[in-house]
């Protein structure tokens, strides 16, 4: 056996400086029956930090619903999750989080949160036909969250239109919370045959081991640990730890990548993500049971003078690690380079299942791999728990509304407050038209991209009320699932599956445990009782820095099926005459809601009744609608209210350019009981409604399916074409609503 070669005598305070504990650094000794090297310190300390083991984690998630009759991919053993779509198709996504680099260096932080998550479906074999994201920052009057906006959405917008893959929709929400510590969750989805999916894994003594794409420099190390920490002034420091983006680079790499996948030349497929190559090498050979033997001098660098722990615990963008069939060299080596990339064959499978790694001829890696990943050897906790005391001190928000603004005023400040305001501003950053996959982009609640070479469409949604989780973590987490279902089934789309983005406060103080554990419950009994799975996803703590925590937030990445995007529904107003109606169990709440917060400036009171049965009932009454061809629109009611999904309902029709004729206005009849307080009819927050929109001989059709279905149907007015938004007791015309719908965050970018 080759000596190990170590540079010093590793000590526990070692790693406690990379964020590991003393009992940790036991059970890694135990492992190795030995100190480890300076090298399998820093590979440990990458695998094992909450952002590639989920240790803090992985116990609760386990939890969650993960099966299906659609499941293309066992849940958590693959880059993405996959849900089958027929026609021998299968649907693939994920969402993930790059807040912490965000925080830090906004432009690349977002950048290359968008070229991670990207190369994790084509590592698969799926293209990308559609991306998302949902994003938090503070309020927009404040300099510095201006300033990490407008960067972090130009780096989104920059990555992803130089990839050539469209915007399909997400959201954005301010709040205080999120000031110093930014949220950046990017979703993308693609599309792949069943039969041509790659897997992560290596298999095949003295298989050859290829580093493909771009070279390696020191860029993103300790990235992985870094996003384990706290945010405070000494992290934000800490621009090394921030990944640089080459979208170019990742373009070519996508392009090789998928000719790969059409080929038989080789065994697996992985990104080299959080951790580089130490993660690649050690949960590809782990799970195929098996090692590598890997030569770091033969690894592409475009820096001098680095060591072995820098090559391995790098996070420079745009690199794969492939596993090829012996023989097949010379296949892998002529794809990658037609496309003007180097593939390096820097190592080979083994059968001892470790993980040797050799720099100028020592052997400075000698580690089982099943013990640094997930489901091995990485450690799982389960925290303390402590219920917040602020959960029990339920404010009343009628007492705190008790002084209210004329409806006229109170309703222009709602169109013009940055949560309910228009997003064209960040939408035009975007290209949502590339790629000819648009059947309905950004700016309703869920878009729709055709699946290429079918009559398919896939509707996808990003969503989550931050405050509503803040308030109430089960039921918040419960209203994100429902609220993204519905967000899909009102363009005509049933609901498939979820990946979620889990972004919470430190799991070591049992009041953050509390809320991340009654987010997982909430978010699985929403699953099971619609009969979905969760197919993978993400966990990212540590969302906090000295003024406390972000509110909690687990953003909902949803995907829902339409047979025949023919029959799509979508969210704007379609002609004047139509019928408005709203649909649904119509309960509205001032507890949580935006007026609220714009009014008093607090986040507090009971949230709107959440019932699942009424949630899914409107679901299947949305579906059966939209296949019956019976409604004109269609819009879920979420923040902002009834008078906000109104106004967003003409106004809406702005962001697409095919949107023909022009209905500017509507006139409502209000009776009641709603009519008595208006306020709360048209400003209070409501779950499980929408508004749906019918021709004028189809509304008996529509009342029967409505019974059917168990709902209440209430016809609420007409659309118009005069020009003004008339809400009953108080009128706005369609200028003063533009004016202030299209300003509120006019003056960001």
């Amino acid at each position: 056996m080759t000596e190990l070669f170590t540079e010093k005598e590793i000590t526990v305070q070692d790693a406690l400086e990379h964020g590991l504990t003393a009992d940790e650094f036991e059970r890694i000794r135990g492992f190795l029956g030995r100190l480890p090297t300076v090298t399998e310190l820093g590979i440990y300390s990458g695998l094992w930090s909450e952002h590639c083991s989920y240790k803090n984690s992985i116990l609760q998630l386990k939890t969650l619903p993960t099966e299906s009759p659609r499941l293309a991919a066992k849940t958590g053993e693959e880059n993405a999750g996959a849900l089958d779509i027929g026609d021998g198709l299968a649907v693939v996504f994920k969402i993930e989080s790059h807040n912490h680099p965000t925080a830090v260096e906004p432009y690349q932080g977002a950048a290359t949160g968008v070229g991670g998550i990207m190369r994790d479906i084509f590592t698969m074999g799926a293209r990308p036909i559609c991306s998302l994201n949902s994003l938090r920052f503070g309020y927009p009057s404040e300099k510095r969250s201006r300033y990490l906006l407008s960067r972090a959405v130009k780096g989104i917008g920059d990555y992803g239109n130089c990839l050539g893959v469209p915007v399909s929709g997400g959201e954005i929400f301010f709040d205080e919370s999120f000031t110093r510590n930014c949220l950046v969750n990017a979703m993308t989805v693609g599309i792949v045959k069943k039969d041509k999916m790659v897997k992560a894994k290596a298999e095949g003594e003295g298989n050859p081991v290829f580093y493909v794409g771009a070279r390696t420099g020191r860029d993103g190390i300790h990235g992985a640990s870094f996003a384990s920490r706290d945010l405070s002034e000494e992290s934000e420091s800490k621009r090394s730890a921030v990944q640089v983006g080459d979208p170019f680079m990742e373009k070519l790499l996508m392009e090789a990548s998928l000719e790969l996948a059409q080929t038989d030349s080789f065994i697996g497929m992985q990104d080299m993500g959080a951790a580089g190559l130490s993660c690649a090498t050690s949960e590809m050979s782990a799970k195929g049971a098996v090692g590598m033997d890997i030569d770091l001098d033969l690894v592409p660098l475009r820096e001098k003078g680095m060591n072995a722990y820098e090559i391995m615990l790098s996070e420079s963008q745009e690199r794969m690690l492939v596993v090829g069939k012996r023989g097949q060299e010379n296949t892998i080596i002529r794809i990658f380079n037609k496309w003007g990339l180097e593939a390096v064959e820097i190592g080979r499978v083994t059968t001892d299942g470790r993980l040797k790694i050799r720099w100028q001829g020592k052997l400075c890696t000698d580690i089982p791999a099943d013990s640094l990943v997930l489901g091995g050897g990485a450690p799982r906790y389960k925290r303390d728990t402590s219920r917040p005391a602020y959960l029990d001190q339920v404010a009343d928000a009628n007492q705190l509304l008790q002084k209210r603004p004329p409806q006229k005023e109170g309703m222009l400040a709602l169109l013009s407050s940055p949560n309910v305001c228009s997003r064209r501003p960040v939408i035009e950053q975007y290209d949502s038209e590339v790629g000819l996959a648009r059947v309905l982009g950004p700016g309703g609640d869920g878009g729709i991209a055709r699946v290429p070479g079918t009559n398919k469409g896939i509707s996808v949604s990003t969503d989550c009320n931050s405050r509503y989780v803040f308030l109430d973590p089960y039921k918040g987490a419960a209203q994100a699932v429902f609220e993204s279902a519905r967000n899909v089934a009102v363009t005509g789309a049933e609901p498939l599956g979820i990946t979620n983005c889990l972004n919470f406060g430190n799991p070591n103080i049992p009041e953050n445990y509390y809320v991340f554990s009654e987010c997982i419950r909430g978010m699985g009994d929403a699953c099971r009782s619609m009969g979905i799975p969760v197919t993978g996803g993400n966990v990212s703590f540590y969302n906090e820095s000295e003024d406390g925590p972000v509110f909690p937030t687990p953003t909902i990445g949803m995907v829902g099926l339409v047979e025949d995007i023919g029959r799509a529904v979508f969210p704007w107003f379609s002609s004047p005459g139509d019928l408005i109606f709203v649909a649904g169990h119509f309960a509205p709440s001032f507890g949580g809601s935006e007026y609220l917060k714009l009014n008093t400036g607090k986040s507090a009171g009971q949230t709107a009744d959440l019932n699942f049965d009424h949630e899914k009932q409107l679901i299947q009454f949305l579906l059966q609608g939209a296949k019956r061809r019976l409604f004109a629109s269609a819009r879920d009611l979420s923040i902002g209210g009834l008078s906000a999904a109104l106004a967003r309902s003409v106004l809406s029709r702005n962001f697409d350019p095919r949107a023909t004729s022009s209905p500017r206005g509507f006139a409502l009849s209000i009776a009641e009981p709603y009519k008595s307080d208006l306020d709360l009819t048209l400003f209070g927050e409501t779950n499980g409604c929408a508004i749906v929109t019918v021709k004028p001989g189809s509304e008996a059709q529509t009342e029967a399916l409505a019974k059917a279905s168990g709902i209440p149907l209430w016809k609420i007015g007409t659309v118009s074409s005069d020009a003004m938004f008339n809400y009953g007791g108080f009128q706005i015309s369609y200028e003063e609503a533009a004016a202030a719908y299209e300003g509120g965050l006019a003056g960001v970018f």
